[in-house]
């Protein structure tokens, strides 16, 4: 089986599980506990902690709370910045970030959405017009789960401050996060980051905040990680989060060029007949997404599976909307009768060469043949 929905989630590295199985069977404490086997798992968890952190951060300006997924961290960011006036997002955010200020629309927040440009990036100039004094928070993607996007957070939050130095700036970094070399700058608040998506494990994520930052917690109970995030550390799920991160980042580069390779490689094979590239050209190397004319996405996605080859239509949690058209790729400005049939192909460092031919062969003779059937 050819495996092309890596977005969605990934294989667990089975090198990075049999580091951290100890945490399961042996080292299974309580970290909360007095006694001395309690408290070395709480130096474990500072040292995982400390390592993840080291990864986007030289600057030490950073703290990290483990939460249980990427949804739960933007959750987080949402509710724990966005408390007064208004708050400004994209429309082409997760549905993590995008569900979750619809609910602070339901209480009486001001929810402003930025338009997006044709790849699903962010519009900067509209997202900036939006922000004024009583702007209590901004988030903006930084990789769209969608076409693979790259959104400059740097830069963009960087003029969200000059607009409004108050402003909390957020941003999901589920599909950057290991993927992506890039180090957080002070402008940037918060960041929602997930274990699942690297080759850790599901039931994993965290959110980094700003040191000093003053955010009020979204789960309460017995104060866990710093009194922010309440209920007992998953700390299996946690130091292989830590050993994911890390095995990843020392080979980000490399990582890089060989998806960029795949990814070229894909779409240099599929028939452009059939297949109209959605992606941008500079996106992030782990996402091609495409369209077919007049074919549902849905559709071809069964057939190639009968055949071998697993790929997604776009988000995995948007699939639960039971919705025909992606609002994102809708906002990019995408007929319908293309977003009906986007396809989208997600990579991992594991795939290979043989893998791309084998699939750009399934998929030119699937939609061929099924243009045929209905022609």
């Amino acid at each position: 089986m050819i495996y092309f929905d890596n977005a969605a989630t990934s294989k667990p590295d089975e090198e990075c599980l049999k580091r951290a199985e100890k945490y399961l069977y042996n080292h299974y404490y309580n970290p909360s506990a007095l006694y001395a086997e309690g408290y070395s798992i709480q130096l474990e968890l500072r040292e995982a902690r400390k390592n993840i952190l080291s990864l986007v951060s030289a600057s030490g300006n950073f703290d990290l709370i483990f939460t249980s997924c990427g949804t739960e961290a933007d959750n987080q960011a949402i509710f724990g910045g966005g408390k007064r006036g208004n708050v400004v997002t994209t429309l082409g955010e997760h549905s993590a970030v995008y569900s979750a200020v619809g609910e602070l629309k339901q209480r009486g927040i001001d929810v402003r959405f930025a338009k997006l440009n044709s790849d699903g990036s962010v519009n900067t100039h509209d997202l900036l017009n939006l922000i004024d004094e009583k702007t209590s928070l901004v988030s903006v993607i930084h990789v769209s789960n969608e076409t693979g996007a790259v959104n400059d957070i740097s830069a963009i939050s960087a003029k969200v401050k000059a607009k409004n130095v108050h402003t909390l700036f957020h941003s999901d970094g589920v599909q950057a996060f290991g993927k992506i070399d890039f180090k957080l700058t002070n402008n940037i608040d918060l960041y929602s980051i997930s274990a699942h998506k690297i080759g850790g494990l599901k039931g994993c994520g965290a959110l980094i905040k700003r040191k000093n930052l003053v955010i009020k917690p979204y789960i309460f109970g017995g104060g866990q990680e710093q009194g922010l995030r309440s209920g007992t550390e998953n700390v299996f799920g946690i130091k292989n989060f830590e050993f994911a991160a890390v095995k990843r980042y020392s080979q980000i580069s490399q990582n890089y060029y060989h998806v960029r390779k795949l990814n070229d490689l894909l779409w240099e094979k599929l028939d452009k007949t059939l297949f109209t590239r959605i992606s941008p050209e500079n996106n992030s190397p782990y996402i091609l997404t495409v369209g077919v004319e007049e074919l549902r996405g849905e559709t071809i996605l069964h057939e190639v599976n009968d055949k071998g080859l697993i790929i997604g239509t776009g988000s995995a949690c948007a699939s639960n909307e039971k919705k025909r058209y992606s609002r994102v790729i809708l906002a990019c400005g995408i007929s319908e009768s293309l977003a009906d049939g986007i396809l989208r192909f997600s990579f991992s460092p594991e795939n290979t060469v043989e893998e791309i031919k084998k699939a750009a062969e399934i998929l030119n003779g699937t939609v061929k043949n099924r243009k045929q059937i209905m022609s």
